[in-house]
């Protein structure tokens, strides 16, 4: 199995984690978008990341390639079965991958990416703007969601990875979650990435 997708973005992080929880072995290859690979452009044909070569199949999108890791790889389950736990991880990851992350990537992009990747000086008033006004309504939505170690069902789930996963790119923005204000998402967040999981997913990302 073949992840094709730099780890420093959050949603071919997703897909990491997913893989290292399951103990699946896979090869990384940590490309950028619209790269040339001929593999990842035959697996992602748009140029988005991540994408997944598995024995001549292909896929993109990190949701899809889950579903399907998750058909091949059922235990240790990721996805729940149950139909309301079903719905909130599902819920929780869109929350994750397009609420969160829309938000996230703004600082991210500002403060981090432009500098390092395009030498360009980064909107740092868009940036805060961002950090004041944008994430703090997100952040009491999860606060008010959080009541153990787990987002759903007591269970670690695609619900976690998907939330967890672009809090990483908030840290490599400079941006930390105020554990006064929202002590409970500032043990989960830190919880969360320290799992084996993530720290091996950032790992890649600084490889």
């Amino acid at each position: 199995m073949i992840v094709y997708g730099s780890s420093v973005s959050p949603y071919v992080r997703k897909v990491l984690v997913a893989l290292i929880e399951k103990g699946i072995p896979f090869e990384h290859r940590p490309v950028g978008f619209h790269s040339s690979d001929p593999g990842f452009r035959a697996a992602s044909p748009l140029g988005k990341i991540p994408a997944l070569e598995e024995d001549g199949f292909r896929l993109a999108d990190s949701s899809a390639i889950i579903d399907y890791v998750e058909c091949r790889h059922p235990q240790p389950a990721l996805i729940p079965t149950d139909a309301q736990s079903l719905a909130r991880a599902r819920w929780f990851e869109k929350f994750g991958e397009c609420e969160l992350t829309r938000q996230v990537l703004i600082p991210f992009v500002e403060r981090f990416l432009k500098p390092r990747l395009f030498k360009t000086e980064g909107d740092e008033a868009l940036a805060q703007r961002t950090v004041d006004t944008a994430l703090p309504p997100l952040f009491d939505y999860l606060e008010s969601q959080i009541e153990g170690p787990c987002l759903v069902a007591s269970t670690f789930s695609i619900a976690d990875i998907a939330v967890a996963a672009p809090f990483h790119n908030l840290r490599l923005a400079k941006v930390t979650v105020d554990d006064a204000r929202w002590p409970k998402l500032a043990a989960w967040v830190s919880a969360t990435l320290e799992r084996p999981s993530f720290v091996a997913a950032i790992a890649a990302a600084k490889a």
